[in-house]
């Protein structure tokens, strides 16, 4: 109970609490959240089981429409699926590859940009040249570069097999420059510490300088420039599903949602590709506005 009310008068938690655009985020992440990793519990049906399906059931508009059914309270795809329950599976796997690749673009970036910062010297020249070449490319070419190559090397029926691992290591791999800039930068600063000099003179080695010493205290850009980067890693996968590179259509995304209810824009069924983008905006922009305030409560500048 100490420590929970340690954390709540903190200065984070009372920023917090005095944002209502936090807040509001916060509440739309966590039903998000809520809905799509529990989405085999809560949701109404299982829209990826074929045994459940119904080609009568296609295409049914939304519960206010005329000719609705009350079952399906968002309507059903051209398959017959229930759009409610593909919106919690889709926003799993978005968040997913998402969290995924940005894990996994952070653990680079942050052993990257230590080296470079402790170390210097041509190590540092060589990271950063090939930080400043990627940086120089979007990141979507760079994601489709390597689902390209990872495609043709290996067969095509194992294509399905390796979209999900393939897609986390493409946008991962596209996204450790910031993070190696970044904790470059903090990391160039913290070395001239007085902490890291008395380190020095007893005789601890550096890696455990780098690792236990100086990366707590660069961490805070880092978790702010993660935020950010999840909601970068959630378009670029649902960019990559949108034209057809992304996961498979037996477990798709909001962006292959939104790809497969294109078709069916024009022609009247505007549900089916409409509230999987409304979606796929309230996931990010609730993410992009909690990097927002997050980099603004962990600045000294601004409290």
């Amino acid at each position: 109970m100490n420590n929970w009310q340690r954390f709540w008068d903190s200065d984070i938690a009372w920023s917090w609490r005095h944002s209502w655009l936090a807040m509001i985020s916060t509440f739309i992440f966590v039903v998000m959240m809520i809905a799509a990793f529990g989405a085999p519990i809560i949701a109404p049906h299982n829209p990826f089981d074929l045994a459940t399906l119904n080609l009568m059931d296609s295409l049914k508009p939304p519960i206010w429409s005329p000719g609705a059914d009350p079952v399906f309270p968002l309507g059903t795809d051209s398959q017959g699926r229930d759009m409610l329950s593909a919106l919690m599976y889709g926003t799993r796997v978005s968040l997913l590859i998402g969290l995924a690749s940005v894990i996994i673009s952070m653990l680079i970036g942050i052993v990257l940009g230590l080296l470079s910062g402790y170390l210097g010297g041509r190590l540092d020249a060589f990271i950063m040249r090939v930080a400043d070449v990627q940086l120089s490319f979007p990141a979507i070419l760079i994601a489709l570069l390597i689902d390209g190559v990872a495609r043709a090397v290996v067969p095509n029926e194992m294509h399905d097999i390796i979209a999900f691992p393939v897609l986390v290591g493409a946008i991962a791999l596209a996204g450790w420059p910031q993070y190696a800039r970044t904790v470059r930068g903090s990391t160039m600063v913290e070395k001239n510490r007085e902490y890291v000099q008395a380190a020095k003179v007893i005789g601890i080695s550096s890696p455990v300088i780098m690792f236990r010493h100086v990366l707590p205290n660069v961490t805070g850009p880092v978790l702010v420039l993660a935020t950010v980067h999840l909601a970068t890693a959630i378009i670029t996968e649902a960019t990559l599903s949108f034209l057809g590179v992304g996961v498979p259509p037996t477990s798709p995304s909001l962006g292959t949602l939104i790809r497969v209810g294109n078709d069916f824009l024009f022609s009247g069924e505007w549900w089916v590709t409409i509230f999987p983008g409304i979606a796929l905006v309230l996931l990010v922009l609730s993410v992009n506005l909690l990097g927002d305030w997050l980099r603004d409560a962990l600045n000294p500048k601004l409290n």
